[in-house]
């Protein structure tokens, strides 16, 4: 197979749901389905349904999750796929993976698929690591002979040896993924298809597995579908981007240039989010409560300092919680990042964390702020991509105009001295 060659194509990709229902619909709509097909009609209801926004109220019954998606991926590729919660994406590899129907559109495919969609995807809970891994080789349609070959660099890769042989419902989240990966990886699939699940894993393990995926697309010429909010990420892996809004595809081509299209599209500044009991990210031992951007004058411009603000709960006595702060430019470019150090174990109860960006310091332009908590042994428990917005612009002092544009990514006032040396 060259490299060039065709390896996945998807023409007029569409996928329906019926809203507040299980199923495709009730029994008068599937009866009338039948009406139309043994007629030769076309099915009625593909002419019905929303667009996929979620902040619109529905006036039908039917939504379209993806609508009319067509794209082809080549040998050794490694696609992105991104765009806001509720985009389609999921929807769209979950078509890709098999795991449900399209409504309407094709798939062709050269080659075995290996997915990565959530946590423990494929996993029995009370197989151990290491039979799980030979299920899921024999899921894609290897032989017992060739897993053997490969288990060693499984285990070895994922970390879990000495957890191997102990039924995986024991296993954490953390741990299940990295096996998880591990599997997808190793045993060569001509597609690997990965959501946003390696978030679960720790910063050193995500590391690990972008290394792997670069690995197996340009040295193995493998393909890659990936699917992520963490921009750098994407900008790092991804030879070429989709983004996706409202289900449909709205840029399709260079990564930069669509992470800039998906940024641009980002609500002008999100300063203050909040959730409850319910919907908090986390896990059962921390929650974010809120995350919020302030200035002292609300202004923010680069004269001023700004406020990143954490309010989250410990849940478990004795742990170690500290918050870290990522933030990009409307290009995508990975600005800096500020990890809380203090790491100390905290009783049970509600905190903040206040990081404080120097006056001064920020060029002008658009910043996305991403925020983690980390835990015991650096594990990441929750992680906010691009979860807060702002434009940082400057007021009429006299520097504004000093001379035209001051480029870079950031733009210190740094200490000066001016000095005579000696008179005329």
């Amino acid at each position: 197979m060259s490299e060039n060659k065709t390896i996945l194509k998807v023409e007029n990709l569409s996928k329906q749901y019926r809203l507040g229902l299980v199923g495709t619909g009730t029994i008068q709509d599937d009866l009338k389905r039948f009406w139309y097909k043994i007629r030769g009609k076309e099915d009625p209801f593909l002419k019905v349904g929303d667009v996929n926004d979620r902040s619109q109220k529905a006036d039908s019954d039917y939504v379209w999750a993806i609508k009319d998606i067509n794209f082809e991926v080549k040998q050794g590729e490694v696609l992105g796929i991104i765009g806001k919660n509720g985009a389609g994406k999921s929807t769209l590899l979950k078509i890709l993976s098999r795991v449900t129907a399209p409504t309407t559109g094709e798939i062709k495919t050269k080659g075995r698929i290996a997915s990565l969609l959530e946590v423990g995807t494929g996993f029995h809970p009370e197989l151990t690591g290491r039979e799980n891994i030979y299920l899921n080789g024999a899921i894609l349609g290897m032989t017992k002979a060739e897993i053997t070959e490969k288990i060693d660099e499984i285990i070895e890769f994922s970390g879990c040896e000495r957890y191997i042989d102990t039924p995986v419902k024991r296993y954490s989240s953390g741990m299940t993924v990295r096996l998880a990966f591990a599997v997808a990886a190793f045993l060569e699939p001509d597609i690997l298809v990965i959501d946003e699940v390696l978030a679960v894993g720790d910063a050193e393990f995500q590391k690990k597995a972008v290394g792997k995926m670069q690995d197996i697309s340009r040295g193995d010429g493998r393909t890659v579908l990936f699917v992520s909010h963490n921009m750098n990420a994407v900008k790092n892996l991804c030879t070429r981007t989709v983004v996706l809004e409202h289900g449909h595809i709205v840029f399709n081509g260079d990564t930069e240039e669509a992470i800039k299209n998906y940024l641009l599209k980002v609500e002008n500044t999100v300063t203050h989010v909040n959730w409850g009991e319910s919907d908090a990210p986390g896990d059962l031992n921390t929650k974010i409560k809120s995350v919020k951007l302030s200035t002292a004058n609300n202004l923010f411009e680069i004269e001023n300092e700004i406020f990143v603000e954490i309010e989250y709960l410990n849940l478990l006595n004795g742990q170690v919680l500290n918050a870290s702060v990522s933030v990009f430019n409307e290009n995508g470019v990975y600005v800096f990042s500020s990890p809380n150090l203090d790491r100390k174990p905290l009783n049970k109860g509600l905190y903040k964390s206040i990081l404080t960006i120097p006056k001064d310091f920020l060029n002008t332009g658009k910043y996305f702020f991403t925020i983690l908590l980390v835990g015991n042994n650096y594990k990441i428990l929750a992680q906010l991509d691009e979860i807060l917005v702002v434009d940082v612009d400057e007021s009429g002092t006299n520097r504004k105009n000093y001379f035209g544009f001051w480029g870079g990514i950031v733009r210190p006032d740094l200490k000066w001295e001016n000095n005579i040396i000696a008179n005329n």
